[in-house]
């Protein structure tokens, strides 16, 4: 049963320069905008709205039953994206909490998405997002696996401390791997998106360094997959294989 407070936005946009055309890919005979809406859907934790700058993208979507709402095209984030669709979409601020399913995640797990609003039961969480435990060796190091620095802040569940590239934290035990997708609070995706890009954001490249840099608290909750990002074409056929069943 969905709740009426919650919602699920997923922000799309055409203007990939490694994979053009991303949203409109492809997989398993659905554009990979719908497979990530139907994953969406199948949370069922909430109303699901596409938020894209292309009309085209918003047609399919209509298409296959889904709802859009169309944003300006200069966005910088994802998180400004569903900012503007949510004030288009529901002015008078009945919506309270917004889940962020960026729209390259095809294979996202639903259990996932439900998962993410675990942290917000704790009220002094802002935002709440997804992490896992690292278990290949060469993810260790890499840099395009972002890793989670945090606490145990309840059974599951971490506060966020840091995110960083680097292999971090330092010695013995496990590190984890954060995944990007984002539970807010209404209050803290506003006050989120009037910030200027912060210091430690920049020279990471990573976005939710602006909401621990303006104190806010972030907790993750522990999954068990990580889903794939569709970014390059080689990505896309993975995908593409593990939506078949091939």
């Amino acid at each position: 049963m969905t709740n009426k407070t919650t919602i699920v936005m997923v922000p799309a946009r055409m203007a990939s320069t490694r994979l053009p055309g991303k949203p409109l890919a492809d997989i398993a005979g659905l554009p990979m905008i719908v497979q990530v809406m139907r994953r969406a859907e199948e949370a069922e934790v909430g109303r699901v709205i596409v938020a894209t700058d292309t009309q085209e993208v918003a047609d399919i979507v209509v298409q296959h039953g889904g709802e859009a709402v169309m944003t300006r095209e200069d966005h910088i984030s994802g998180s400004d994206r569903i900012w503007e669709a949510l004030e288009t979409l529901d002015p008078a601020g009945q919506v309270e909490t917004i889940i962020n399913v960026q729209g390259d995640l095809p294979t996202i797990d639903k259990a996932s998405i439900r998962a993410s609003l675990l942290p917000l039961e704790n009220k002094e969480v802002a935002l709440s997002t997804l992490a896992t435990e690292i278990i290949h060796a060469d993810e260790r190091t890499n840099p395009n696996v972002v890793k989670l620095v945090g606490t145990e802040s309840a059974m599951n569940c971490l506060r966020a401390l840091y995110f960083t590239r680097a292999t971090a934290p330092y010695g013995d035990g496990p590190l984890y791997h954060h995944i990007g997708l984002y539970a807010w609070r209404r209050s803290a995706l506003k006050r989120f998106v009037s910030l200027p890009p912060s210091p430690l954001e920049l020279r990471e490249k990573l976005e939710q360094l602006r909401a621990l840099e303006d104190g806010m608290r972030v907790d993750a909750a522990l999954v068990d997959t990580v889903p794939l990002g569709v970014d390059t074409p080689a990505d896309l056929e993975r995908a593409r294989a593990a939506l078949s069943g091939t």
